[in-house]
Order: structure tokens, then sequence, then C-alpha cells
């Protein structure tokens, strides 16, 4: 939008800019250094910046619409979702999303020495599972509870964690996370899965194997299940309406319920690519482009 010559203001909630790139994938995947220089090249087309700000609270989402043309909503699917098992509120329980969101401000967790356990299967599971490996960790588990066939995770992270030393436990699901007199874990107890009839996703529903639980002897336990769209606008504005899954729901041209309101990435799809997230931006400011320049109503 800046290049088609409209002035452009970004609010982002955090102290840094990047999204994702910054708290969500590992630098030793996407160094900070490329990241920063990619951030100061966008910028140079002379984009204006306001960080530090969370709109819902700070700034009224009605008062940016009044105050702006249009308005592109990329607030990304940051919020972790919960397993709802006995314990999961014990010290030493972590989200992968809180864990990947200190390393991107370089408040990096001391694992020094510690068990640990991720619970999930997916690409952030595998980020969480090395990047506490490099934090120090003495032993990394991850836990899933489907076999490693159905693991949603890319083939070469899964292969990569098993290079680095995680140990996996497919077929095994969690039932507690176990705490000593403190309120500090000391374990988590699962119990064996085998392989039914297919579910409604296609994947064999996984089921439990009676008479097979144990304990992993952890201190610490990363929650890697999957994330949701921040839910603070849509909550808060009338009109924009989300999915079941609480998503934004955008036409092909990336425009929102709402008038000259458009959305894209993570906070439409759900976890997915960055790439499809680039794509995302480029559709949507063609759109507004043509908007307020009145391509679209002379065509």
């Amino acid at each position: 939008l800046s290049l088609m010559g409209h002035k452009v203001t970004v609010f982002e909630q955090r102290s840094k800019l990047g999204g994702m790139l910054r708290y969500g994938i590992p630098s030793y995947r996407f160094p900070r250094e490329i990241l920063d220089k990619e951030i100061e090249s966008i910028l140079s087309t002379g984009i204006e910046v306001k960080t530090g700000i969370t709109v819902g609270s700070d700034v009224s989402f009605d008062e940016l619409k009044n105050k702006y043309d249009a308005l592109y909503i990329a607030i990304g699917a940051h919020t972790d979702k919960k397993t709802g098992i006995e314990g999961e509120n014990s010290e030493g329980v972590m989200s992968a999303v809180e864990m990947l969101r200190a390393i991107g401000d370089d408040s990096l967790p001391d694992f020094t020495g510690k068990e640990i356990v991720v619970i999930g299967g997916g690409n952030v599971a595998m980020d969480a599972a090395r990047s506490a490996l490099r934090m120090g960790a003495e032993h990394v588990y991850i836990v899933y509870r489907r076999s490693e066939a159905e693991m949603p995770a890319r083939l070469e992270e899964v292969h990569h964690a098993k290079e680095e030393g995680v140990e996996f436990q497919n077929l095994c699901n969690p039932v507690e996370i176990l705490g000593d007199e403190n309120g500090r874990v000391n374990g988590l107890k699962c119990i064996r899965m085998e392989l039914g009839e297919p579910d409604a996703s296609g994947r064999r529903r996984p089921i439990v194997k009676e008479g097979s639980e144990f304990v992993l002897d952890v201190d610490t336990v990363i929650m890697a299940i999957g994330t949701s769209p921040n839910p603070l606008i849509s909550s808060t504005t009338e009109g924009l309406d989300t999915n079941r899954w609480g998503c934004l729901i955008v036409n092909e041209d990336m425009a929102t319920t709402k008038d000259k309101v458009y959305a894209g990435g993570d906070a439409v799809t759900g976890a997915a690519t960055v790439i499809l997230a680039m794509g995302a931006g480029k559709t949507a400011a063609a759109s507004i482009d043509e908007i307020l320049c009145g391509k679209a109503q002379t065509e």
C-alpha cells in the first residue's frame, strides 16, 4: 500500500515488529538479523509504526475506523489452547506460544538440567522441543496421541527433532499433570493409545488401551496443541463476523463483513504458513487500493 502511494500506519501490540516471524519461529530457523533487515527495508518506504498499542483497550477499533480510510487486520493466531486435563495450572506448565514469545523478546527461559515434555505433534511442538534443548534441557519428550504417520508437523521437522535427541512418545495421551506438595510439576501421567476407525478428518481415531497408564518423570510441561486468533477485536466489534473457530470471515478480496475493513493471515485461516499470510496481504492491498482510488466503482 505504501508503494502504491498510500499513507500507512501500523499498530502493533508487542514492543517489536515481526509477529509470528519473531514471536513464533525460533531464531535458529529464521535469524533475527535477516528479519530485522526485511522490516527495515519495508519501513523505509515511509510507513509509520506505533508499537506497544493494543487495539481494543489502548485505542478502540471504532476510533481507528473513523480516523482511517481503510483497515487491515493482521493480528495472527497467538492465543494458546488448553487441554483441560487436571494439573494444567501447576507451576512448571507453560504454553509453547508463551515460551516462543519470551524467546522473541530475548528473554530466554533457562531449562538447564530440566526434564521436559512437549504435548502436541505440530510444527510448533517441534520448535518448542528443539528450542528447549538449545536452552539446556537434559531430556525432552514429545507426547502425541496419534501415530507418527498422522503427525501434522512437516517430515523434516520431525527428522531434525529426532536427530537432536528429542524422544517421541507417539500413540500416547496425557491424562494428568502430577505435582508435588508445593504445586510444582513432578510428572505427567499418560495412557497408551491404538488407532481405530477414521474420524471426520479422515485420520484413524485414537482409542485408549485399557490398563496402559504410565508416568513420565518430568519437571516442565509445554503445551503445543494449537493456537486461536486473538478474540479481542471480534468480541468488541459489532458487524465483524467470525466462524466457529474464531477466525475472521473474508471474501476473495480479503474484505470482512464490515465496510472497508480487510483481514488476512492466521486471523483468517487459523495457524498456517508465512507465505499464505504474505499472499493475503498483497491481495488485500490491491483491493484497498481499488476502493480508495475509485477503480472498483468505475469498472
